[in-house]
Formats: C-alpha cells, structure tokens, sequence
C-alpha cells in the first residue's frame, strides 16, 4: 500500500507538472514581455530553451514526432524559418499547403505545449538556396538584395503580408504559441544599414505583427 501511495503522490506530482507547462497552451490570450533581468511569460520568468525544425526538409508526417523528440530534451520553444522561395516560387503566387502549412506546423507545436519563434527573413540563410530568397528576384537586372531597394522591399512586403495572414493570429496575445519574431537573419554579418532594418520591422507590424 505504501508503495502504491508513493507512486500515485508521483504521477500527480508529474501531471501537475505536465499541465502547468501547457497552461498556456490552452487557446487563452496570453503575454510575453521582456523583464529587468528576464523575459517574462504571462507576468512570470521565463526561460527559452528552443530547439529549431525546418519544416521543410522534414516530411509532413514526421513533424509531430519532432516536435515531440525536442519536447522529450527538455526544450519548450521552436525557432522555425519562413522560408519565402517555398512559398512564392512564381510572383504572386503562394503555396501554404501541405509540406509548406507553416500555420499547421505551429498548432501541432502548440498542441504539444512547445511556443514558437518565428523568423520570416525575409533572407534566412539556413544554408538553403539564395537563404530563402525567390530566384526571380534577380530577373530584376538591377535589384540590390537586402537593401532598401524598392522593388526589394516592394516584393518584401508583399511576402509578408501573406505570412502575417497565416501566422499572425497565431501570436500568444492572440491565443497562438507564438511568442518572438525576427527581424531580417544574421544581418549584422552582412551589411549595417539601421533603415533597412527599421523598415522590416515596420513591414512585419503592418503584417499584423504587432504584440510579440
């Protein structure tokens, strides 16, 4: 009896565990705020332990299984790229369907209690081709990649509003598992163009980013 007491004390023990780590998992608004010394999830610290899933180079029905493979390491975030060249191989038009359903990819995350950290580029490097970058950019003979190019940051935006309308209801405050957003990757190594940068991040927050 004592030893069945003692294991019963145990899986609550664990189910508490399991379900305060999912409390905010549940659809329910939430926030995610950057503190004094830490950041901080619906008011409380917080700790990003985050593995990264390319959900592109993994088939679709592999991904819950991923995503529960990095849960079972102890992580509780997913760092995933937007790889735009996946989504608009010809101009105008977008795939966000199968293989390339970013939006299904963060419910099955948030479904196994894992938030997300999205980094929409729109240059992802993630050692894939031009780092994400559509190939009919260059059709443009004169385009400047990564600048403030206008026909660049034209089709930037464009790009982005599509994303925003996939993803954007997916932040936490909105009752998603989306809690960061990346402006632009590694741009530091590339060029320091403090506009440029403002201007992404302006392009994501009329995207709908606007509370993570």
């Amino acid at each position: 009896m004592n030893h069945f007491m003692k294991t019963v004390s145990l899986l609550m023990v664990m189910l508490i565990c399991v379900l305060s780590g999912c409390k905010n998992q549940s659809g329910s608004n939430g926030t995610f705020e950057i503190g004094d010394k830490t950041f901080l999830l619906n008011g409380k610290p917080f700790i990003i332990k985050a593995a990264e899933i390319h959900y592109t180079r993994i088939p679709v029905e592999y991904w819950e299984h991923r995503i529960q493979m990095c849960k079972a390491l102890g992580m509780n975030t997913i760092c995933i790229y937007a790889f735009w060249n996946i989504h608009e191989q010809k101009p105008g038009e977008f795939d966000f369907s199968g293989q390339n359903d970013i939006a299904a990819f963060c419910r099955l995350a948030q479904k196994n209690g894992m938030y997300i950290m999205l980094r929409p580029g729109p240059y992802v490097c993630s050692e894939w081709e031009m780092g994400g970058l559509p190939w009919w950019l260059l059709k443009k003979e004169d385009i400047q990649l990564r600048t403030n190019d206008p026909y660049f940051i034209e089709r930037t935006r464009i790009y982005m509003n599509e994303i925003g309308k996939q993803l954007a209801d997916r932040q936490i405050t909105r009752g998603g598992n989306i809690i960061m957003v990346q402006v632009e990757n590694e741009y530091g190594s590339y060029a320091t163009d403090k506009s440029y940068i403002a201007k992404n991040r302006d392009i994501l927050r009329d995207a709908g980013f606007t509370d993570v």
